[in-house]
């Protein structure tokens, strides 16, 4: 009811700038009626048509106001009470931006309202709506559901913020807050043969898992509170590593190129040296071919890790949903080297002659490898499944 009437007032102060107070009044919008009347009488006092639209827009809105309040009283539910304070609120708040104006004097007579004091209705319905929030909270306390821990805490930090004075409701709010909250532990399954060094399962789940919490949901790679119980299992299940063998292949590629070699003389039918128009010797210019073997070897090696991600209830024993999990690390070189004359390479070729072969990882450091992409995968799989932890 308060975010409704809080949402009510500010589509009131929008609608107070568009149109005139008497559009306004028209419409049936008696406070943006009100606030724009008030705003040209600052302006001039001596306006008396604004002075009738606040009259008008004025009287009528109290009218509906003081009605609703003496129907919702003398249907004397407890929960009308928070409803009861919000127009208590509006009737004041109301009073007081007419008051800012008032008394005026237009074409020789005065407008005033009659003050009223509304801080012992006030008082006395927020008092009344703070009773009943908290007597609610407490028997939704009493139902033992998530959902009921979640609206008591709502109407117990509700009743502090209308009284504050119930003896231990702060630790009412804090127990509220601790049984309505819903606690994930997300846990790694080595479901292979392989014995993993305890730092691989650990640094696979991310460190700041917290960051994957919302408002009612709590996430843990470890539960170290013997008082906190687990509603939801995230089981990272690891069924399969498969690590291929060490692989080297080869390719030879015989490189050619065509160098200029010296020169020699152009010579006529009868051996002559050929002379150009300035009498000098004609030459033509001679070429070599240089040859090169370009053997290239490729080192390559794969670890691929698959699995599951399961999410469980624990009140239930219900399986919440499945998804397959799997990553894979590649590791892959490629060296050279040159078998002729090396003039017969380009700037590429002749630097890939500078790497050699390297030692081929073992599989645990494929299997480490692995791990960044496993890790990216499981927190991808954590992103996903937010939705069936609630």
């Amino acid at each position: 009811m308060k975010k409704l009437l809080t949402l009510s007032f500010f589509v009131i102060l929008l609608l107070a700038g568009c149109g005139s107070s008497k559009k306004q009044l028209e419409k049936g919008n008696y406070d943006a009626s009100i606030e724009l009347a008030v705003k040209k009488l600052l302006k001039n006092p001596g306006d008396s048509k604004q002075a009738d639209v606040l009259t008008r827009a004025y009287t009528v809105a109290n009218d509906k106001d003081n009605e609703r309040i003496r129907l919702l009283k003398t249907e004397g539910r407890p929960d009308s009470w928070d409803e009861i304070y919000q127009i208590y609120t509006r009737l004041s708040n109301r009073q007081s931006l007419v008051r800012t104006v008032t008394p005026l004097n237009t074409n020789g007579k005065k407008l005033d309202f009659p003050y009223v004091d509304y801080v012992t209705d006030l008082v006395n319905a927020k008092k009344s709506a703070a009773e009943f929030y908290y007597n609610d909270a407490m028997e939704l306390m009493k139902n033992n559901s998530k959902e009921s821990f979640r609206q008591a805490y709502s109407e117990l930090v509700r009743a502090k913020q209308y009284a504050g004075t119930y003896e231990g409701i702060d630790g009412k709010i804090s127990e509220a807050r601790f049984l309505g909250t819903s606690r994930v532990l997300v846990s790694i399954k080595n479901n292979t043969q392989l014995n993993f060094p305890p730092e691989f399962i650990r640094d696979l789940l991310p460190a700041n898992i917290a960051l994957f919490n919302s408002e009612w949901v709590e996430y843990y790679s470890i539960i170290s509170d013997k008082n906190s119980t687990v509603d939801y299992l995230i089981n990272v299940n690891l069924k399969n590593v498969a690590v291929g063998p060490d692989q080297t292949s080869q390719r030879d590629s015989l490189i050619k190129r065509e160098v200029e070699d010296g020169f020699s003389y152009v010579l006529d039918k009868k051996g002559n040296v050929v002379k150009d128009s300035l009498g000098n010797d004609l030459k033509t210019k001679k070429y070599k071919t240089l040859q090169c073997a370009l053997v290239e070897s490729y080192q390559s090696k794969s670890c691929r890790i698959d699995g599951d991600v399961e999410v469980v209830k624990i009140s239930t024993g219900a399986s919440m949903n499945r998804e397959p999990l799997g990553a894979q690390s590649v590791f892959e070189h490629v060296s050279s080297r040159a078998i002729g004359d090396l003039k017969a390479l380009n700037e590429n070729q002749l630097a890939r002659t500078k790497s050699t072969p390297v030692p081929f990882p073992d599989d645990m450091e494929m299997i480490m490898r692995c791990s960044e992409n496993l890790k990216k995968g499981i927190r991808g799989a954590l992103q996903n499944n937010r939705k069936f932890v609630f």
